[in-house]
């Protein structure tokens, strides 16, 4: 499987002539969907590169290698986001003025409690905070010392949600993740090699051939799902890997797991960057460099472990024996909410805290330097429903004869078999393309592919598939109300039901992307489709249509297919008649429906001008909704520090410094004034008691 994109389209083109056209395009759109559509794309490519470097990485990937990793460290300072409201009155800040560092070979943890601006600062260093008229970025973003963007690196974004293609199996998720990222590896052999080594570097070779899975149906457990989700942003060796929350929804095992992984590609020579809640004890150990943040102010950064509890000590916050740092830490930066006197006395300590790095950071940060097939379920409860209407139809409508009226009910009958497959496949397509959408906006966003080839690769895939269930619905309706019983007409039928289908297929597409929700889009879809209905031809004549709505019909999916169904069930029919008035022929009844001067071949390519109307405007929909970022802009020169120094912190040197430069008491005046700092003196040292602790 893992090779079927590469070599599957050319053993279709050898067995042309013998397999069948049917055949040939099936394969063809299943080697589209494999290249094309699903699995994580590639990071966002580098400005430059030396050629000689060009040169080792290939002949590394070549021998299934990982690659080279570009070191890369990032530098922020002076970062300030706020959010204005509608009327732009009043001004939420989501960060204020936060700097900090990112360094290759480290692990950087980025805490704080809920609501401190964690995935905002990650998604502002990742360069993906989600654009707004009323969002308001500046700051200052340097990567290895110059001023530069995310672009000018290979980066990897693992999100809170895990996103993948539920049918597809772990090792054909990193197989389409590796033939679209890597296209350099040439042969299927280098390809496996390259992907066994990857699931053997994160720990997934026991579930490698387990599909993935989803909600509905069971597949491999979160934590894999995690580490899955590392192993397809690490096929192209990204220098930077973005982690927002990896561990949330794990259990304790699964969220070490993980977290243990991060720490390896960090010591594998990428910069990793993670933001964090509240971690266990051995969680927190991983962890090279933490980011504290409250309320988007910035507390400490620089190193993890025991510095952060001995900065805090020296500020008079002592960490309790036996306790976890982090929950220390989070309890710390943390407002206690429980009375007035608790939320000022927690504010007071915060704004202190905020204060007393705010004035050390300057000289102080750190101490160092595809199978159709798979979808069982789904496909065989559209099968079955498909075979079931066509039974429910055919009873009631069983073996029309030729009499008057037989008429009415092949009219009701066309109709109701042009509404059932229209909602048939937009039901399907609203259902399942908005959760889809996710997945293709997260690939456009690193560039994996672009949304022509996309949209067209979904349409061929789908053509086998799309064609099976019109078809199954057609054999069994057919000949149980014993429609013109002739082998063409009954192709016809089936050919005129399936281009409908498609049309209604690629109507669910327009809905999905123009909506932001499946629950929206199962809304809105029927509601769009009742319109055409009632203009289908059989409720209302198009002659008598009012002239405001006259352009409804033609654009109307269910009245070209119903028209072609007429035409093909009605032209040469003969009707017993016993009155004059009496309809005699087919002919006659077709000019009761103005479908007189109509041909099927002309109801077709209506069909066809509507399902690439609707194709056209899925692509400016999606094109047009794609993601957008905010940019980051230079903050205002009187906000602007200077650069900050990576100098250890050596605390004898401090106190005699303090000693030789004390400054001369202050007057009587300014006692008062000074006693109004909020964070105590750093040999003042005080015990910092968590909640419940005893």
């Amino acid at each position: 499987m893992a090779g079927f994109g590469g070599n599957g389209v050319g053993q279709v083109v050898a067995g042309l002539g013998s397999s069948g056209l049917g055949k040939a395009l099936a394969a063809v759109a299943a080697a589209f969907l494999f290249r094309l559509l699903s699995g994580p794309g590639p990071a966002l490519p580098p400005e430059s590169y030396a050629d000689d470097d060009n040169a080792e990485e290939q002949n590394d990937v070549e021998r299934g290698d990982s690659g080279k990793v570009t070191p890369v460290t990032i530098r922020w300072r002076n970062v300030t986001c706020s959010l204005s409201d509608k009327s732009s009155k009043s001004v939420r800040f989501l960060l204020k003025n936060v700097g900090g560092e990112a360094k290759p070979g480290r692990l950087l943890a980025i805490m704080g409690p809920s609501g401190s601006g964690k995935t905002t600062l990650l998604n502002v260093l990742a360069g993906q905070l989600s654009a707004s008229p009323r969002l308001h970025l500046s700051g200052v973003l340097e990567v290895n010392g110059k001023a530069s963007s995310n672009k000018a690196y290979k980066l990897a974004y693992v999100r809170q949600e895990d996103l993948f293609f539920s049918q597809l199996t772990v090792r054909e998720t990193l197989s389409l993740a590796a033939e679209l990222q890597l296209p350099e590896i040439a042969s299927v052999e280098a390809r496996d090699e390259y992907v066994n080594n990857l699931l053997f570097k994160i720990g997934l070779v026991s579930c490698a051939d387990s599909i993935v899975g989803d909600a509905k149906v069971r597949g491999i457990s979160g934590g894999e799902k995690k580490r899955l989700s590392l192993a397809c942003e690490l096929i192209a060796s990204p220098s930077v890997i973005f982690a927002d929350e990896p561990t949330t929804g794990l259990d304790a095992f699964q969220a070490e797991k993980v977290m243990e992984n991060l720490r390896q590609l960090a010591q594998d020579g990428h910069t990793v960057i993670c933001s964090i809640h509240q971690p266990r004890s051995s969680v927190y150990g991983k962890f090279d460099d933490i980011v504290l943040l409250t309320d988007g102010a910035l507390v400490y950064a620089g190193p993890a472990r025991n510095e952060p509890l001995e900065y805090f000590s020296k500020l008079g916050y002592q960490c309790p024996d036996h306790v976890n740092p982090a929950e220390f830490l989070a309890d710390l930066i943390s407002i206690d909410y429980s009375s007035s006197a608790s939320v000022y006395s927690s504010q007071k300590r915060i704004d202190g805290l905020v204060e007393s790095f705010s004035q050390q950071s300057s000289t102080v940060l750190y101490a160092t330097p595809i199978a159709a097939s798979r979808d069982g379920p789904t496909n065989n409860v559209r099968a079955r429903m498909s075979i079931a209407s066509a039974i429910i139809f055919g009873s009631v409508f069983w073996r029309m004869g030729r009499s008057q009226t037989s008429i009415q009910d092949r009219m009701g009958l066309l109709q109701v078999a042009a509404i059932n497959t229209a909602m048939a496949a937009l039901t399907k397509t609203v259902g399942v393309f908005p959760k889809e959408r996710a997945i293709v906006d997260r690939e456009r966003a690193k560039g994996s592919y672009k949304l022509g080839p996309y949209l067209l690769s979904k349409l061929l895939a789908e053509i086998p598939v799309g064609a099976a269930f019109p078809l199954m619905f057609g054999a069994v309706l057919y000949p149980m109300a014993r429609l013109h019983p002739t082998l063409s007409r009954f192709g016809k039928f089936c050919g005129i039901v399936t281009v409908e289908s498609f049309a209604a297929s690629a109507m669910g597409l327009t809905v999905g992307a123009m909506v932001p929700s499946t629950e929206a889009a199962m809304a809105v879809g029927p509601s769009l489709m009742t319109v055409f209905i009632v203009f289908g031809g059989y409720y209302v004549n198009s002659d008598n249509t009012p002239l405001i709505f006259r352009w409804i019909p033609r654009v109307s999916l269910i009245r070209w297919a119903f028209e072609g169904l007429c035409i093909n069930e009605f032209k040469g029919l003969k009707f017993e008649h016993q009155n004059s008035y009496d309809i005699q022929t087919g002919e006659q009844a077709l000019e009761r429906l103005s479908f007189g001067d109509s041909r099927i071949r002309d109801t077709v390519v209506a069909q066809s001008r509507i399902l690439l109307f609707w194709y056209c405007t899925t692509y400016r929909l999606l094109e047009k909704n794609k993601p957008k970022y905010q940019q980051l802009e230079p903050p205002p020169v009187d906000q602007t520090k200077p650069q900050l120094q990576l100098e250890p912190l050596d605390t004898d040197q401090v106190k005699q410094n303090q000693t030789k430069e004390s400054p001369p008491p202050p007057p009587p005046d300014q006692v008062e004034s000074n006693q109004r700092i909020e964070s105590p003196g750093i040999d003042q040292i005080r015990p910092f008691i968590l909640e419940g602790a005893k």
